[in-house]
């Protein structure tokens, strides 16, 4: 599953989106393909997702180390209570419309999910690590949820700010 639940959420959030724009008013301009695609994302791959992860390294940490190629470490209890405030977080700023509190979680995502990515290239070039939790899709989610995040609130700031045409 470890493999399989990034990619699933990525094709939630762009699913959501995609229903959510076809349902809406009409035309659908370049704003609102942002700001959906910038609510799905918190929602699913950024706030699921640090569920999903909180769950698995309190719940299952045995599981869940394995699918990393580690051993179990009590370190995991900590990265899952991480994931649980990146999860709640990121499922709130889904629904709570604060450019600041999204830029936030984006930023506190960026900094914790960047750091694990980095640390998964880190054992993959020094170890040969290429277990599905450690090489697989989880390793570009680390970078892309915050930098999608952090990049759609950008271009929404600069969509708000352009002058009508």
């Amino acid at each position: 599953m470890v493999f399989w639940f990034p990619l699933l959420s990525w094709l939630a959030a762009i699913v959501a989106a995609v229903l959510v724009l076809l349902r809406g008013p009409r035309p659908i301009t370049f704003g609102a393909v942002v700001d959906q695609l910038l609510r799905y994302i918190l929602l699913f791959p950024v706030g699921v997702m640090g569920l999903w992860a909180f769950l698995g390294h309190v719940f299952f940490a045995e599981q869940a180390a394995a699918s990393i190629g580690w051993a179990p470490s009590p370190f995991q209890f900590e990265v899952g209570m991480a994931n649980l405030g990146i999860g709640l977080a990121g499922v709130i700023g889904a629904f709570l419309r604060s450019p600041g509190f999204r830029a936030a979680v984006g930023v506190v995502a960026f900094g914790f999910l960047g750091g694990a990515g980095v640390g998964h290239l880190v054992q993959i070039a020094e170890t040969g690590n290429m277990a599905a939790g450690n090489a697989g899709p989880i390793l570009y989610t680390d970078f892309i949820n915050p930098l999608a995040v952090l990049g759609l609130l950008l271009l929404q700031r600069l969509t708000r700010r352009a002058p009508a045409a």
